[in-house]
């Protein structure tokens, strides 16, 4: 298995020709320059919520040192790209056709290769949907990987701040699933819709009220969003409780 630090090494450097061919990319910036690729499929609805990226990416830029874009790329699992790919966004509400025998093994190889995905059921019905086809796809990915709830202790959690609730445009859970592989989680799964949200039309406004806990459960969100970005660029940071204290000041931010 490569390893994450290995694949953000190489596919933050080259993604720049390979992805963004049209647009200025400094690899004087400050490393690493982040982008969303977003899984298109067949069938379903693969894409609910169009403004999520530049709401989460200006959040993730005023709070961090990360330096992000503001578009999206548009992906599939035969794009010759995705393995450039640093994080691997997925989502939808309804059912989606089952991927292809060769999809699965490019997505395997992708994720157990240094890859991560983000996976958003943002209709939330446990059992049923997108919820369904994920969970039998990942089973058929990564048969011998349990897609769980991850512990309290797991560093998402901690990546950045300290989170002991969720929130998103619902309140599903309060807490994230994923699939972890030795020491690293490559799959993070949430039914909340935090990029539901994150979403702003185009006057700047928020396209989805958040229930029941209103703003509170939007910068929770928020919160969780940075969380995930943040981990999935570091992916070995440390659980010692040094860090606790500083990480402790950032929850006011």
């Amino acid at each position: 298995m490569i390893s994450r630090r290995h694949f953000l090494f190489f596919g933050l450097s080259f993604a720049a020709g390979l992805i963004f061919s049209n647009r200025q990319f400094s690899l004087a910036a400050p490393f690493p320059q982040f982008f969303f690729a977003q899984l298109k499929y067949k069938g379903g609805e693969w894409d609910p919520n169009p403004g999520f990226v530049e709401p989460i990416v200006e959040e993730l830029e005023r709070r961090t040192s990360v330096d992000g874009f503001k578009e999206r790329r548009i992906t599939t699992l035969s794009d010759p790209d995705l393995f450039y790919v640093p994080f691997l966004y997925m989502a939808g509400k309804y059912e989606f056709e089952p991927f292809t025998s060769q999809e699965r093994e490019l997505l395997r190889r992708f994720l157990t290769y240094g890859g991560f995905l983000f996976a958003e059921d943002t209709m939330g019905a446990k059992g049923f949907g997108f919820d369904r086809v994920f969970r039998t796809e990942m089973k058929q990915i990564l048969p011998k990987s349990e897609l769980k709830r991850l512990p309290p202790d797991h560093s998402v959690y901690r990546s950045f701040y300290l989170i002991d609730t969720l929130g998103g445009r619902q309140k599903v859970n309060h807490y994230l699933e994923g699939i972890t592989i030795d020491q690293w989680t490559p799959v993070i799964y949430s039914q909340n819709d935090l990029s539901g949200a994150w979403a702003k039309d185009r006057f700047g406004k928020w396209i989805n009220e958040c229930a029941p806990g209103g703003e509170v459960q939007r910068s929770q969100a928020f919160k969780a969003g940075i969380n995930i970005i943040v981990y999935s660029l570091t992916s070995d940071y440390k659980k010692d409780v040094i860090h606790h204290p500083f990480i402790k000041r950032r929850q006011n931010l």
